[in-house]
């Protein structure tokens, strides 16, 4: 694409703003890293052309302590946090940007057999290290080598003089600049800043109340006033007086007079001055950012200057990487509930079961969810999870997806589309409930009730998932008929399915408890909805918002089902009959009363489950 005259770029960025936005952002390895009060998502095309995003919540300001947020402060906190956040964003793109081949090289796979490491993780440490080193070696060694150079040249310019300082503060500037300048050899560091310069556009682009199109983004400036190259360049002006002042005072002192530790004191006390710096620069970069005045172009200027090295003129993919990424952080700053997303990457297991817990944690979901999703998964038993291992990026895939989709707060086995019940395959959907495993003791009290040639009844069946374990169960060492009935067409077109898929001998009718049923049963067994009506709200988000209202909800006590199967039960069942009921927690004493009321039944006992609550009533005729 041609450059555009930097001359247009510059009048573009003196255009009046219709809105400001706080959301800024960051160039990253083939992508872009956009930041707002709440959330950061940072979007990065792999080597695949794919679009890559990772969506994740920050602490707003309002939740930090009020200390934090005033003037000077404000800017240590910012630049701190900006800093983390970015380098974060930043080594998490290169581990995206870069695809992994179809299959992993001998040395991966002996690495990750062997040292439970992978090669991502020790070219991100070295990188890190490395890049710490060169900074500290670039803009504290080197400025101070230069000029003690020049002061061995030069009496005047002594050490402890404030012409010391200032010319060594000089030296790091053009060091700052030299490196601007030698990146631009690399290709892949001028791509980098294309996508600086697609940020920029991107957010220049909303600010002047344009849609966010890639046609508009275009025209925008690739200049923007908030730049971290601003920044930066603020930051090294102030550096250059305040540490030539406090170097001037610290010779005041004399200090030790060994050169060695006299150097040292100063470097401890540079790194001591840096917050301050920091904090008085983000003030005057703020303070800039709030007018569009010709008349404080002239301070704008060094940092325009600046920004023409270290952003570019981006093309339509990396305007759409940057505009995704805007898009995303906007929307959880204003939708609290808009969910998180991760990158997919080659990683450990413990780090991915420990991630995933986390955020099931900020949504109140059981963490047990998360290892069922690697279990299944990767194809591991849940007790052999604590084993570490390398999840390689498809697997990861495919674990996010789910997890993602859990966040949401989907139930687990909606998701997978099935759930073991009783040893059998049930399949599932938001057309019935999910079966507990608590429901299973109903199927173990009804299969030990049977005899030779019994008929069952299975009221409320829902997904079939109890008249299927009955008949499957049953049918290994005795012959019965079993009916399921249920008011839902829906359930009752699920429960068929899993009839064929289980090979059960389950006919199913569509009836609203006794209505339309005929014949007498030897066993009527039911799960039928035991939830208050004014308990619903208070369910768990993945059963409130998702599990069918209509197989939850039993009335003002919960118990109106149990009424009416104790007011018609008499009719349907032979004499020596059984009746089964699963009930919610301290139901089942109250339910024994009303069918001891209304059906005269012949003796009633209650079985409790696994956690010692009374869940199943059995009722004798």
């Amino acid at each position: 694409m041609p450059s555009r005259r930097p001359l247009n770029d510059w009048l573009i960025a003196m255009r009046k703003k219709k809105q400001r936005t706080y959301i800024g952002g960051q160039a990253v390895i083939q992508g872009v890293m956009m930041r707002g009060k709440s959330g950061m998502a940072t979007v990065v095309r792999d080597d695949n052309g794919e679009l890559q995003m990772e969506a994740k919540r920050i602490r707003k300001p309002a939740k930090e302590r009020k200390w934090l947020r005033f003037p000077f402060v404000r800017g240590v906190v910012s630049f701190v946090s900006s800093l983390v956040l970015g380098m974060r964003s930043l080594l998490r793109s290169s581990e995206v940007a870069v695809a992994e081949d179809e299959e992993p090289s001998k040395l991966t796979k002996w690495m990750a057999e062997h040292w439970k490491i992978s090669v991502g993780e020790i070219v991100t440490t070295v990188s890190t290290v490395l890049g710490v080193v060169i900074a500290v070696a670039l803009f504290l060694f080197l400025p101070n080598y230069f000029t003690a150079l020049i002061s061995e040249a030069a009496p005047a310019v002594h050490t402890g003089s404030i012409w010391f300082y200032l010319i060594e503060g000089a030296f790091r500037f053009v060091i700052f600049l030299g490196y601007i300048l030698f990146t631009l050899i690399f290709r892949s560091m001028r791509e980098t800043y294309e996508y600086h310069g697609a940020e920029h556009k991107t957010i220049n682009c909303y600010e002047y109340g344009d849609e966010l199109t890639p046609e508009n983004v275009k025209k925008a400036s690739r200049l923007h006033d908030r730049c971290g190259t601003t920044f930066i360049f603020i930051v090294l002006v102030i550096s250059i007086f305040m540490f030539a002042l406090v170097g001037w005072a610290l010779s005041l002192t004399g200090l030790t007079g060994i050169r060695a530790v006299d150097f040292l004191i100063n470097f401890i006390v540079k790194l001591a001055m840096l917050p301050v710096v920091a904090g008085i620069s983000y003030e005057i970069l703020k303070l800039l950012s709030l007018t569009d005045s010709v008349l404080v172009l002239p301070l704008k200027a060094p940092g325009y200057l600046l920004q023409m090295l270290t952003t570019r003129e981006p093309d339509e993919r990396q305007i759409e990487c940057a505009i995704l990424a805007f898009r995303k952080a906007k929307e959880m700053d204003e939708d609290p509930d808009s969910p998180e997303k991760t990158f997919a990457t080659e990683c450990k297991l413990s780090g991915l079961l420990a991630m995933m817990k986390e955020g099931f944690a900020e949504k109140e979901i059981d963490g047990s969810d998360a290892e069922w999703i690697v279990s299944l998964n990767l194809k591991i038993p849940r007790d052999k999870l604590s084993e570490e291992r390398i999840v390689t990026r498809r697997e990861c895939e495919g674990i996010l997806r789910i997890y993602e989709e859990r966040l949401t707060g989907r139930p687990l086995w909606y998701i997978y589309g099935d759930t073991d019940f009783y040893g059998y395959t049930i399949r599932v959907d938001e057309r019935v409930l999910i079966p507990r495993p608590e429901t299973e003791l109903l199927v173990r009290q009804a299969v030990a009730s049977l005899k030779e040639g019994d008929s069952v009844l299975d009221l409320c069946t829902g997904s079939g998932a109890v008249a299927i374990a009955i008949a499957c169960e049953a049918a290994k060492d005795k012959q019965v008929t079993v009916l399921g009935t249920d008011i839902s067409e829906g359930a009752l077109e699920l429960a068929r399915e899993n009839a064929r898929l289980n090979k059960a001998n389950v006919t199913f009718q569509q009836a609203d408890l006794f209505t339309g049923v005929r014949g007498r049963f030897n066993l009527i067994t039911a799960n039928p909805p035991y939830v208050r009506s004014a308990e619903i709200a208070t369910l768990s988000r993945d059963v409130r918002d998702f599990e069918p209202h209509l197989a939850l909800d039993g009335g003002v006590d919960g118990l109106n089902f149990y009424r009416r199967i104790a007011e018609k039960i008499g009719r349907y069942i032979v004499r020596g009959g059984m009746c089964i009921l699963e009930c919610g927690e301290d139901q089942a004493q109250e339910i024994i009363r009303i069918f001891r009321t209304v059906a005269r039944c012949d003796f009633a006992m209650v079985v409790r489950d696994f956690a010692g609550v009374e869940r199943i009533v059995k009722i004798g005729f």
